[in-house]
């Protein structure tokens, strides 16, 4: 039987303020197998970014047991963590987070310099991954040069080139116009397709639409978790989109 690359059980994320206790995330549990494409949805102060932080290996639960590949996260130090984190895990983010006086080659091989391969290594996975999202030809550019959804390919870029078990997106069209978002979902749905087990974080319901599976969460629990097609607010977002769209023609 297969085993779940992500695994939480009975996580809790709880914050001490003055004389009140906050449950970030409020005793979640869940499992994201290989080859998912998975949406976390909540509204902002919903513990979305909590649980996001913690399978990012950049925070650890008060309580409960986080297994990435079977491994228990909640029990590494800071060390471990950097290092989990850099060889199961790609990153893509809202804004980029790319480096303005690196071109696009050197942006990419970034993580791969802290995994200690040979500088020819380091450039041919850059560029394998800058022709996997179209961007090959632009490796000498600086980030100033391209366009925002072309920067955002970049930080895909990044997050392929180490090989990564796991690719976190953190609202990755949250910067994008609307049909630049499209195009890096697409790009996304594009991947896991090729076999990439994807987790996107969003508070966009159309955005998660995208995915395969949700994970709504309210008040750090989760409310729903199935089929995207399944949720009935993504249902009815997406319904009232497209009835907007063909209006507009």
């Amino acid at each position: 039987m297969e085993k779940p690359l992500v695994e939480f059980k009975d996580i809790y994320k709880i914050y001490v303020m003055g004389d009140q206790e906050v449950r970030a995330i409020d005793g979640v549990s869940f499992s994201v197998y290989p080859g998912e494409f998975l949406a976390i949805i909540g509204q902002s102060g919903s513990g979305k970014s909590t649980c996001m932080n913690i399978i990012g290996c950049l925070d650890v639960p008060t309580t409960g047991t986080y297994l990435l590949n079977g491994t228990d996260v909640s029990k590494l130090n800071d060390n471990q963590l950097a290092e989990i984190r850099n060889e199961m895990l790609g990153f893509i983010f809202q804004q980029y987070n790319l480096l303005p006086k690196l071109n696009v080659l050197d942006n990419v091989k970034l993580p791969l310099m802290y995994k200690g391969l040979k500088e020819s290594e380091q450039t041919k996975r850059a560029m394998e991954a800058l022709e996997r999202v179209g961007l090959a030809d632009k490796y000498h550019h600086k980030p100033s040069q391209l366009s925002g959804g072309q920067q955002q390919r970049v930080s895909i870029a990044r997050a392929l080139a180490g090989s990564p078990s796991v690719i976190l997106a953190d609202e990755p069209t949250g910067a994008l116009d609307s049909k630049t978002s499209k195009e890096v979902m697409a790009f996304l749905k594009e991947l896991n397709e090729q076999g990439n087990t994807i987790i996107l974080i969003t508070h966009d319901n159309s955005i998660a639409a995208t995915a395969k599976r949700v994970i709504r969460i309210h008040d750090g629990k989760i409310i729903y978790d199935g089929e995207a097609e399944n949720d009935e607010i993504i249902r009815s977002t997406v319904f009232a989109q497209l009835k907007k769209e063909a209006a507009a023609v």
